[in-house]
């Protein structure tokens, strides 16, 4: 299955995207984490990518096309990939597209801005391996500390309300189109985002069709 994930900034696409990557065994392609550890290193991409991201504001479509054709070309991707952050603009999913990069459905978590912004308020990033927690829907065991390499938990700049409200705006004026773009192609799916992890989770396997 070659699958991606939609839905506003904190929707719950990178937690749905690791549950239905371990479900089906294919691998979650995130944008999001390659290019904050490309700015953690310091890379000529992170450098030019750092101030758009602490933005809220989107990385060039030249430079995220292209890390994902790389991604989706090696072998464990074979039997299907799920990417999640990408497209953001229906310019990147023609891009996508042009790339010969499939796309079997598109699933979009929703989830309204009011509840998002609580959420992302509460999230937690690891400074080392960018794994993510929430003080009250997923704590890690130890307050502060990361619960797969032990790495210090931090507030990412983009997780800050002010930063939220602008990501949101970005969303709804660029990203949101994809939902028309992807129903016209008769790849679109929606479901509800719930408050649990786990009733979300569910919805996302039924609309998958396959089985908890």
């Amino acid at each position: 299955m070659k699958l991606i994930l939609l839905g506003a900034p904190g929707a719950g696409k990178g937690t749905q995207a690791d549950i239905i990557s371990r479900k089906l065994e294919i691998p979650t392609i995130s944008t999001g984490n390659i290019l904050r550890a490309a700015v953690r290193e310091g890379t000529p991409v992170g450098l030019k990518a750092k101030a758009i991201i602490e933005a809220g504001q989107l990385v060039p479509d030249d430079v995220i096309i292209g890390i994902v054709a790389e991604r989706v070309a090696k072998d464990d991707c074979k039997n299907g990939y799920i990417l999640d952050g990408v497209p953001r603009t229906t310019a990147q999913a023609d891009a996508l597209e042009q790339s010969g990069i499939a796309v079997d459905m598109a699933l979009c978590i929703d989830v309204p801005d009011e509840v998002i912004e609580k959420r992302m308020s509460g999230r937690r990033t690891c400074s080392v391996c960018s794994a993510t927690y929430h003080v009250e829907s997923n704590p890690p065991k130890k307050e502060g500390v990361c619960d797969a390499c032990g790495g210090a938990l931090t507030i990412r700049k983009d997780d800050m309300p002010e930063t939220v409200k602008n990501r949101l705006e970005v969303y709804h004026a660029q990203t949101e189109p994809l939902l028309a773009y992807y129903e016209a192609r008769g790849k679109l799916v929606t479901v509800k985002g719930e408050p649990t992890i786990e009733a979300t989770s569910q919805k996302v396997f039924e609309a998958l069709g396959i089985s908890q």
